[in-house]
């Protein structure tokens, strides 16, 4: 076998291997198209797709719809819109405006799942109620773009801030296209618990994120937020490992059957080449395909063919 028929060899292996898993262009510095070719040169067939990489885009925003549609990776998603339930009179109706602008983006890029993060404004409602209705709006303005909403409590949300609060809100708004989006940094910093994921069903499971963070405790809101937006790291590089496990194992075990992607804030990986970046994501993916999820072990039918 050749040098160059066995890389091309690995490189299908390596496609094989992390098919599921994607990651976030907001883990990578540098223009769009650099993120997304190093992206699909790791080995990655979807990203993660969040809105400034294309309004700020140095032709347009049509233009970077153009470029990624080019690059062959599919969207897992787009992100994020804040800040949007609980609101009242001109406020309500100037999120509403905002929420139908990132569904016109969200359609224009194919994607079929638009993040939405629990509030942390001080001019929102704590009803849950509510929040439940504004939830139904938004839900409902998405129907006709064929387009789910994926609902994710922060951790320093003003009052979801743990994913059981959001699964409570997505269940009372009662829509089809209103699921959860899960987050493993903020399940580990808000410690809630993974047996709260029995009460979840599946088919609302409409995106999982996964990071992780180098210290064990982020007690408070501000430790929270700091951590998430400037010190992530991939899953396997963390304190929390054997958590991120557990968690996948616990979602895989309970049918969930969609995407996994890497949502990695972290100012190092910024002042880092793409490539390299990238393939610490690959590792990753690696990780959790082979030795959590075991992908690669032969069952035993297999091996008793051999």
């Amino acid at each position: 076998m050749t040098t160059l028929a066995f890389e091309h060899k690995n490189v299908a292996r390596v496609r094989q291997t992390i098919q599921g898993f994607g990651m976030d262009t907001i883990t990578l510095a540098g223009p769009l198209g650099a993120k997304l070719d190093a992206i699909q040169q790791a080995g990655f067939s979807q990203v993660m797709l969040k809105a400034n990489d294309f309004v700020g885009h140095p032709q347009g925003f049509k233009a970077g719809v153009a470029e990624f549609k080019s690059s062959g990776l599919r969207g897992t998603g787009f992100q994020v819109l804040r800040d949007f339930e609980g609101l009242s009179g001109d406020l309500h109706a100037y999120k509403v405006d905002i929420a139908k602008s990132m569904l016109d983006m969200c359609s224009a890029l194919g994607c079929d799942v638009l993040l939405a993060c629990s509030s942390t404004s001080v001019h929102a409602s704590s009803d849950r109620d509510h929040i439940a209705s504004d939830l139904r709006k938004l839900a409902i303005l998405a129907i006709p773009y064929g387009i789910k909403i994926a609902y994710e409590a922060l951790s320093w949300g003003r009052t979801i801030n743990e994913f059981s609060d959001a699964w409570d809100v997505i269940s009372r708004a009662d829509c089809p296209n209103l699921g959860i989006g899960l987050d493993s940094f903020h399940i580990f910093a808000s410690k809630t618990q993974l047996e709260e994921l029995n009460f979840l069903a599946p088919h609302k499971i409409f995106l999982v994120q996964l990071a992780d963070f180098l210290w064990q405790e982020a007690p408070t809101f501000e430790d929270r937020r700091t951590t998430a937006r400037t010190f992530r790291v991939f899953p396997g590089e963390g304190v929390h490992s054997p958590d991120l496990k557990a968690l996948v194992l616990k979602l895989e075990d309970l049918g969930y059957g969609g995407d996994y992607s890497f949502e990695v804030f972290n100012d190092d990986y910024q002042q880092m080449a793409l490539e390299t970046v990238a393939q610490r994501g690959q590792r990753s993916a690696i990780w959790l395909a082979d030795e959590v999820l075991r992908r690669n072990v032969p069952s035993l039918k297999e091996m008793r063919l051999r």
